[in-house]
């Protein structure tokens, strides 16, 4: 009896249970979708960008107390360290590009666009700053050497057993964070990894670099680069100073590079010989191998001093990677000519100062040539007899100039 009214109870509770479930039904099925509408309209609305407070005014203040005023915090030497070059020096910059660019000029908001900036106001920066510094210094500071130049560089090397040599020629690899996909497979190669795009210089004793030419894919070697270089353009073109001297007794009348053993034999390298038999073979050897180490020099005081150099490049575009470089050179080029006096030895680093030796150059700047003059200019400058008799001449000529140090001591 007291089962059959418990039964009875529970089914009466859940009949009124559903009847009000079927009754609320169409409401609470409206505001689940209404709630569902507003939830997916908030997600979808477009958040709002942060703002960070960088407090520029009090940044800028703090700079020029530090460098630039009066008396500032740091010395000359402490400036020198922290922006690798003098300050007088980074003052010329600073007011050749501002007149050259209204970009660079004071203006109201200034603080608010050059101190403490966001990433995308400082690549746009660093952009406009490298193309003003290649529109404005690059006649002078990556100028190929005129007959006043190419007559000190014949000088500076005499001390070290290669008298009248222009400098050394070298490549280096420049890694591509941001080398397109597509791309990836002519950039790269087997020893390196990654993608890389090279650079060929020529540098001097004092590491000033005369010669750059960037651009070539990181999966060619250094004759690929030779091949499709500019360096001897003035040579073909019938521009480049001719020079007269004489080694060992024999005449020559075009400079030469100390190269590496990829390089190939024209008239116009000097390489090392390798496993060389015999003390004035090795001798020359060790002169050579010292020597060629100048473009490699000015390589590592190029990354040292620019750490955009030292690291991946991540522009995207070549033209702005091409303006970066040559930028970083022709800064360096100013750093060498303004600190050039500091440099120790006894030799005169002065390009302005040239004094007179045993050589003589002169400047032929006559019509175009024709593509026979073109061709045979070519052949003079590819010989392999003359690259081999002046690689003896230069192991007699330093033999007869250290051969006998050894001895002495």
């Amino acid at each position: 009896m007291d089962s059959n009214k418990s039964n009875n109870l529970n089914k009466l509770f859940w009949e009124v249970i559903e009847e009000e479930l079927m009754d609320n039904t169409d409401e609470e099925l409206l505001l689940s979708m209404l709630e569902k509408e507003r939830q997916s309209r908030n997600s979808s609305r477009r958040k709002r960008r942060s703002v960070i407070d960088r407090n520029r005014e009090e940044g800028h203040i703090r700079l020029f107390n530090n460098y630039f005023s009066e008396n500032p915090v740091y010395t000359d030497a402490q400036f020198r360290r922290r922006f690798r070059m003098h300050r007088h020096l980074f003052l010329r910059i600073v007011e050749t590009l501002r007149n050259y660019d209204e970009y660079f000029q004071m203006r109201v908001d200034a603080t608010d666009e050059y101190v403490r900036i966001g990433e995308s106001t400082a690549i746009e920066c660093l952009e406009r700053f490298v193309r003003g510094v290649n529109e404005v210094f690059g006649a002078e500071y990556l100028r190929r050497p005129n007959s006043n130049d190419v007559e000190h560089l014949l000088q500076m090397r005499e001390s070290c057993g290669f008298p009248d040599m222009l400098g050394s020629i070298y490549c280096m690899h420049w890694e591509w964070k941001n080398c397109p996909v597509a791309w990836k497979g002519q950039f790269c190669r087997g020893d390196h990894g990654k993608p890389t795009i090279m650079l060929e210089a020529v540098a001097s004793q004092d590491l000033w670099i005369w010669h750059a030419f960037f651009g070539i894919a990181g999966s060619n070697n250094d004759i690929n680069v030779l091949n499709q270089s500019n360096v001897f353009n003035d040579i073909l073109e019938g521009r480049a100073a001719t020079v007269q001297y004489t080694i060992n007794g024999n005449p020559y009348n075009m400079g030469y590079y100390l190269a590496d053993g990829i390089y190939p034999e024209w008239a116009t390298f000097v390489k090392t010989i390798s496993m060389p038999q015999g003390e004035e073979r090795k001798l020359f050897a060790q002169h050579q191998e010292s020597a060629r180490k100048d473009v490699e020099r000015a390589f590592g005081v190029l990354q040292s001093r620019f750490a955009i150099v030292r690291g991946p490049a991540r522009a995207w575009h070549m033209e702005t990677l091409k303006h970066t470089i040559y930028a970083c050179i022709i800064l360096h080029n100013m750093i060498v000519e303004d600190e050039r006096h500091t440099y120790g030895g006894d030799f005169d680093y002065c390009y302005d100062n040239a004094g007179n030796n045993n050589s003589t150059t002169e400047t032929f700047s006559g019509p175009h040539p024709n593509l026979a003059t073109r061709l045979q200019r070519r052949a003079t400058l590819h010989e392999k007899q003359v690259h081999r008799q002046l690689q003896g001449d230069l192991v007699e000529h330093i033999w007869e100039c250290f051969g006998h140090e050894d001895d002495e001591n």
